[in-house]
């Protein structure tokens, strides 16, 4: 049987064979072809088990009870493209409960090749469609290439017949019978023969009405379309409307459809809808996995089909109550996130604390406990997700990590009883490891990472040493000391003999990294010495780390030089060009240099067998500098023309141009060989390559001239190379960027991380030379020390590292000033002259206050009350504050709110502010939560410079005295004003509501100081942390006739007075609004006791 492979497809169900969960039955169709072990379905309630050369049970009633056939399933190029884990595919269902009633022909869950295409129907015929199973089962018996091709033609030709048959007698085909036939063309194709018609019939199934009709179509639609089909477009507003459809069966057979196909036009027709179905609150769990799934087979095709503003409601997901959920939305993240991380900051702080809740909280259902392990998938994503950004500055956030890591490493000392709790164990461990070096904060987690990753890579098992060294590999990339790490470095070295030679990767990419000023000669000689017998696969790879290694730590130019040469001696055509171009442009650089590498690359071409490439080296060097060592015993002109001869006719054209550039140099700098040199000339200008005939007859015309000077101008010698970034870190880097997920660091020290992080210090390294280090001390040496960089001879882009980063939309800052919800400003204008009140309330939630302020310090409370009939979820607050005012203005969470605020429930956030300096705009906050739909609020914190200020007790001397002192502008601020809507209108100034809020900005009322006993005067001090403190004085003359007001401030920095005036001024004018407080208060001693802690630290 041609292209066969026996396969056994078993369901093993908690619920019994007998109660198919309907939305539990839905497998990826590319599994029925896979040969990879056991799987978890999305709902962990069922398991796939596939083995290869097994046999499927297939029990029939024409059958004895236990007998059983095999059928084959096909291995073929077409099935490849399904075997991906990540996207959604094409479904084989089971079939109804009806249909195991009437003993229909079903293991378990109906798996078979047949049993698949007979999936869930609406009537009972798909039992009856013995004409599938019996042509299935001819096939299977045809034991020659040419039965099965008779027995598949006789099959087309009969389809032909039935519906050409019908379609003169005006009759269309059945659905049974469309879908019959189609699965017959189904299998047929999948056998690696041809289908030609029947395309359009079977997509059109795609519009039936009965399930069963509608899976087929969709299957048929995977299998037969690609991206560029002339079909697909027709389609696409049927798959549109099954994902509108309330049938959730019918949005995941669209969801499946589109991320096989995956075209850019599906998913600019239907991104919109996919987002739909994931967002919706009447989604299913089953359906927002799937979506989720979907959404990122989409963005990964075309990232631009994910628009900026669905990233908000996509991090709410990640605190969904369904596990699967998150997990799936997870995923989505971290694919957004590598590209867009200032869109998907929010998703930091979210995987923060889901992982609190599952570590710490044991917030999980049992069925999520896998092996005493809780919920290992999400937690290997979201450890993942967390390297994605930089350390947070937030204090309570880090805390929330460092619990868990913690967490992590305790669960860790537990030896597991078995594989399966082995391996999730290690899994989510190594991550973590992973997650603390990127941290870098934690001193005492990273001392005991270092232990553990020592008796890790001494491990018995392959996967646990391999995980270990590239753990360990991350820890020299942000380590400080390498001290650590080199304690273990005779077992690292032992690494590169291992039998599994991504081990061997693994071990060579650490000795790289851990390579400074001290360890750099006997790692370089272990890894010329295992060169000779490494893999062919890794050759090239290590001689670019040797080079790099030989370039960036040689302190001798003699050990320098020798390593070079003896390192593409012995490589050969593993060396790659930027390996031989480095050393003539360092050998060119220094002029130290020079002498030993002419003498010793000599030797070399004098050798019987010299590689090529160290034949170019020697064309190069002894052109340029072959007359420094003319006068040495063995380096005679003669000697150097004789070896560079001898090796001209077994090279390549390219290496025989660069040796006949060298010999022009020779009829310069030698005189006494230029007959033997003018022979060589004459002989090459009648070869047949083009390039080496122009080449000689243009070095015979110059030589052949009677004067010397434009000999002598030409073959001038070369000028040092431009300053410019080593082409062999380039090209290092280039081996290590196409993998699927964006790695959080570089194989290499920390200062290759350090460049790599900020482009703009790697764009100066590119005019400045590498950096180069000694050990950890961070002194400059090495060959490089005084060494200019260079370009290499080929005129590569030595900043070209890989391919450019997607373009994206820039998302709007939803947390700023300028996305203010409307009627923030009844709640702030109150509380700018009080402690505690409503800021904001709506029919779903009130946002409560209280403030305390002593010095220039701050602590604000702010209470989040639960006003809907239900529960919210996914609660999330964001702090911002202009980017200006950043320096002036600090704060730090001292808890985050609960994630699920109850009906009825209330719940808090604690922040500490500190004034650093005078600041003029208020920080912001952004509310989000799940209240049936994502609801948004994003308001203005009451949060002011006023409130930095304590209230002082002046005399009339003293105040009349510091007025003068202070003097006019520019620390002088006046303003005239009346009340908005004038006298006639329904507010007034009086004298009650100017001292209220005089006094509620904070200043001191001095009474009977003015001459004029209505005028008001103040003074105040204000605190700064690192201003220090400035004093306030003010002066206010209503006229309550008029109703206008004359407000004067003066302070002793000229930055206080216009920033306080401004809001008084906007205050007085519009009276404060009577805002009911319906919200029950704190109690004082919250917030006293933090600044008692604050004070005492």
């Amino acid at each position: 049987m041609r292209g066969h492979g026996h396969y056994c497809c078993q369901v093993k169900s908690k619920r019994g064979p007998s109660t198919p969960h309907p939305e539990a039955q839905t497998y990826y169709f590319a599994q029925l072809f896979s040969t990879s072990i056991a799987k978890y379905h999305p709902d962990e309630e069922e398991q796939l088990a596939i083995a290869p050369q097994a046999r499927c049970e297939w029990r029939s009633p024409r059958r004895a009870k236990n007998e059983a056939f095999a059928i084959p399933l096909p291995r073929h190029p077409r099935i490849l493209r399904f075997l991906r884990p990540t996207p959604p595919c094409i479904v084989v269902e089971g079939l109804h409960r009806e249909q195991q009633k009437n003993n229909a022909p079903i293991p378990h869950h109906g798996f078979s090749a047949a049993a698949g295409f007979l999936s869930r129907g609406s009537s009972g015929n798909n039992s009856n469609m013995r004409g599938l199973v019996q042509f299935i089962a001819d096939l299977r018996n045809a034991r020659a290439r040419e039965l099965e091709e008779k027995r598949i033609n006789k099959e087309l030709a009969n389809i032909r017949f039935v519906a050409a048959l019908l379609a003169l007698q005006g009759r269309d085909l059945s659905g049974y019978h469309k879908k019959k036939y189609v699965c017959k063309l189904l299998y047929i194709y999948i056998l690696g023969w041809n289908v030609d018609f029947g395309h359009l019939e079977a997509v059109n199934l795609i519009s039936a009405n009965k399930y069963s009709e509608k899976q087929i179509g969709y299957l048929a639609m995977t299998l037969f379309l690609h991206e560029q089909h002339e079909l697909l477009h027709l389609v696409v507003n049927s798959i549109r409307k099954d994902l509108t459809d309330h049938n959730e069966l019918f949005n995941c057979l669209a969801l499946h459809a589109i991320a096989n196909v995956g075209s850019r036009e599906m998913g600019e027709a239907l991104s919109g809808e996919v987002h739909r179905l994931l967002i919706s609150p009447t989604s299913k769990a089953f359906v927002k996995k799937k979506a989720a799934l979907t959404l990122l087979r989409l963005y990964r095709k075309s990232p631009d089909i994910v628009q900026p503003q669905w990233a908000e409601r996509i991090i709410s997901l990640m605190d969904d109550a369904d596990m699967g959920v998150a997990l799936s939305v997870t995923s989505l993240v971290m694919a957004l996130a590598q590209n867009n991380p200032e869109q998907y900051k929010g998703s930091y702080v979210k995987a923060a604390s889901r992982m609190k809740r599952i570590l710490v909280d044991q917030e999980y259902a049992q069925d999520y406990l896998y092996y005493k392990v809780p919920c290992p998938w999400i937690q290997v994503k979201m450890l993942r997700l967390l390297q994605y950004f930089p350390p947070s500055e937030d204090t309570h956030v880090r805390e929330l990590i460092r619990e868990s890591l913690q967490k992590i490493l305790n669960l860790a000392l537990e030896m597991p009883k078995n594989v399966q709790q082995n391996n999730a164990q290690n899994a989510v461990l190594f991550e973590a490891i992973n997650l603390i070096i990127h941290l870098d904060t934690e001193q005492a987690l990273m001392k005991q990472i270092s232990s553990r990753l020592g008796k890790f890579i001494q491990s018995r098992e392959t996967n646990v040493r391999y995980l270990g060294l590239e753990a360990m590999t991350h820890l020299a990339a942000r380590a400080e000391t390498l001290d650590p790490i080199k304690q273990h470095q005779s077992i690292i070295i032992g690494s590169l003999k291992d039998r599994d030679i991504s081990v061997r990767r693994k071990g060579l990419d650490l000795l790289y990294s851990m390579c400074d000023q001290t360890n750099a000669q006997p790692i370089v000689g272990e890894l010329l010495q295992y060169l000779q017998n490494a893999d062919f696969a890794i050759r090239e790879e290590m001689v670019l780390k040797i080079a790099i290694l030989t370039e960036k730590y040689a302190t001798d130019i003699q050990w320098y030089v020798d390593i070079s040469l003896r390192l593409i001696a012995m490589a050969g055509d593993h060396v790659s060009d930027e390996v031989w171009h480095r050393v003539i442009q360092i050998v060119t650089n220094n002029e130290e240099l020079q002498v030993y590498a002419a003498q010793n690359i000599l030797q070399y071409v004098k050798a019987d067998h010299c590689h090529e490439t160290l034949v170019k080296i020697g064309g190069y060097i002894l052109g340029e500098f072959g007359h420094l060592i003319a006068e040495d015993k063995g380096c005679s002109p003669i000697e150097q023309f004789l070896a560079l001869q001898g090796k001209l006719q077994g090279c390549s054209s390219s290496t025989r141009a660069i040796i006949l550039s060298c010999f022009i140099k020779f009829v310069n700098l030698f005189p006494e060989i230029k007959p033997r040199l003018m022979y060589v000339f004459q002989a090459y200008s009648h070869t047949l390559d083009s390039e080496l005939q122009q080449r000689a007859c243009e070095y015979l015309a110059l030589a052949s001239l009677p004067s010397d000077d434009l000999l002598r101008t030409v073959c001038d010698e070369m000028p040092p190379f431009p300053e410019r970034q080593s082409a062999l870190l380039s090209r290092l880097h280039q081996k290590h960027g196409n993998t699927s997920d964006k790695r959080t660091w570089v194989v290499g020290g920390k200062d290759a991380n350090i460049i790599e992080k900020n482009p703009g210090l790697k764009r100066a390294q590119s005019s400045n030379g590498g950096p180069q280090t000694n050990g950890s001390n961070g002194t400059t040496n090495g060959t490089n020390g005084h060494a200019k960089g260079a370009n290499d001879l080929a005129g590569l882009d030595m900043l070209d590292t890989g391919p450019s980063e997607p373009k994206t939309l820039k998302a709007p800052n939803l947390a700023s000033a300028a996305h203010l919800s409307p009627d923030w400003e009844i709640g702030y204008n109150k509380l700018l002259t009080k402690a505690e009140g409503i800021l904001y309330e709506d029919g779903q939630i009130q946002i409560g206050v209280r403030s305390e302020y002593r010095g220039q310090m701050a602590c604000v409370i702010l209470y989040f009350s639960n006003k809907a009939p239900t529960a919210v979820t996914s609660f999330t607050t964001t702090l911002d504050l202009e980017p200006a005012e950043k320096e002036n203005l600090s704060w730090e969470v001292k808890g985050l709110p609960e994630s699920t605020i109850h009906q009825g429930a209330q719940s808090q956030q604690m922040i500490m502010f500190e004034a650093k300096r005078v600041f003029d705009k208020s920080p912001t906050i952004r509310i989000s939560y799940i209240a049936g739909a994502l609801q948004a609020l994003t308001l203005k914190l009451p949060v002011n410079i006023h409130k930095f200020m304590d209230p002082a007790e002046l005399t009339a001397d003293d105040f009349f005295k510091r007025w003068k002192q202070i003097g006019g502008a520019p620390r002088e601020a006046q303003r005239v004003f009346g009340v908005k809507g004038g006298r006639d209108g329904d507010r007034e100034i009086n004298e009650s509501f100017i001292r209220r809020t005089v006094e509620g900005f904070r200043w001191g009322v001095l009474d009977g100081v003015d001459p004029n006993r209505k005028n008001f005067v103040g003074a105040s001090v204000l605190h700064t942390g690192g201003g220090g403190k400035f004093g306030c004085l003010l002066r206010l003359e209503p006229n309550y006739g008029t109703q206008m007001v004359r407000l004067t401030i003066r302070a002793t920095d000229d930055s206080v007075p216009p920033i306080i005036i401004k809001t008084m001024e906007e205050r007085l004018a519009v009276g404060i609004s009577a805002y009911p407080e319906t919200m029950e208060q704190p109690s004082h001693r919250d917030i006293s006791n933090v600044f008692e802690n604050i004070l005492v630290t």
